[in-house]
């Protein structure tokens, strides 16, 4: 005979019932779920909205603030302001070449014969 019994002394109405009929519980449980998370998404939707209006409003005031001061652009006007503010406090230094390189980069004799196929062994 085991220890526990696996029949309850006292067994309630409801339990009974789960037991026969899951879908009591869970039914309204999923339904429950699903609407609320069509009830939250009209309530994400609107504060998505709030805060694009807001954004759309600072946007047109900024844009009318700005044409009011907007200067035409020039070109010219911009080189000669950047040429004008370059610091010329730095100086040039060499960097040393590798060994075995020429002055100027590799000659042009080295250039032609790297550029030609090998000669072939037929």
């Amino acid at each position: 005979m085991p220890t526990f019994s696996s029949n309850p002394l006292r067994t309630s109405n409801l339990n009974q019932t789960l037991r026969k009929n899951p879908a009591v519980f869970g039914i309204p449980f999923i339904l429950i779920i699903i609407g609320a998370s069509y009830g939250l998404a009209s309530f994400t939707q609107t504060r998505y909205d709030l805060q694009d209006k807001k954004v759309k409003m600072v946007n047109k005031e900024e844009e009318l603030g700005l044409k009011k001061q907007k200067r035409k652009f020039d070109i010219r006007e911009e080189y000669f302001r950047l040429s004008a503010t370059q610091n010329t406090d730095w100086e040039s230094k060499r960097i040393p070449r590798p060994s075995g390189l020429p002055e100027w980069g590799v000659p042009p004799e080295a250039l032609e014969k790297s550029s030609q196929p090998p000669p072939s062994n037929s």
